[in-house]
């Protein structure tokens, strides 16, 4: 498990209000950033272990494959060719193609209508809430959702 890296934020709820006059009450809270939502659920008996480790395997695999948002230019130098026919795969991409093909056939095996929470909460780290919000759901039944799309994933990934 993850050491603890504590900070405070502002309540995603607390919005300035430009069009609203007179002083805003803004709520601060404590978050353990180094923690994924899944985690969170887990902590509290909301996720089976099977679930746990099937979401954290995608998110391994999502990391792996280098699928997030690059937010820098990488400086760093291709590799040099190894041979006269060019630049031979070394080990790391050769786990990064597999990682890659992984994360998608997980994908695939969650469903069309599971994928979507997958993604979001687990490789996003976005909340169940802004998740549900985000696709249109009902409120509380993103938990629910997610269990379901954790279940495939976790047949998938053989931690069943």
């Amino acid at each position: 498990m993850t050491t603890r890296r504590l900070e405070t934020r502002l309540h995603p709820d607390d919005r300035i209000d430009p069009g609203k006059a007179g002083p805003q009450v803004m709520r601060h809270v404590t978050v353990n950033a180094a923690e994924s939502p899944i985690a969170w659920l887990a902590s509290r008996g909301m996720l089976t272990d099977a679930q746990l480790r099937a979401g954290e395997r995608l998110r391994t695999d999502y990391e792996r494959a280098g699928l997030g948002a690059r937010v820098t230019m990488r400086w760093d130098a291709a590799p040099p060719g190894k041979s006269r026919g060019g630049a031979r795969a070394s080990d790391a991409s050769l786990a990064r193609i597999d990682a890659h093909r992984r994360f998608h056939r997980a994908i695939e095996a969650a469903g069309p209508g599971l994928a979507d929470i997958c993604w979001r909460v687990i490789c996003a780290g976005e909340g169940i809430g802004g998740a549900e919000k985000a696709l249109g759901w009902p409120a509380r039944s993103g938990k629910l959702v997610l269990g379901l799309a954790l279940d495939r994933l976790a047949r998938f990934y053989g931690t069943d």
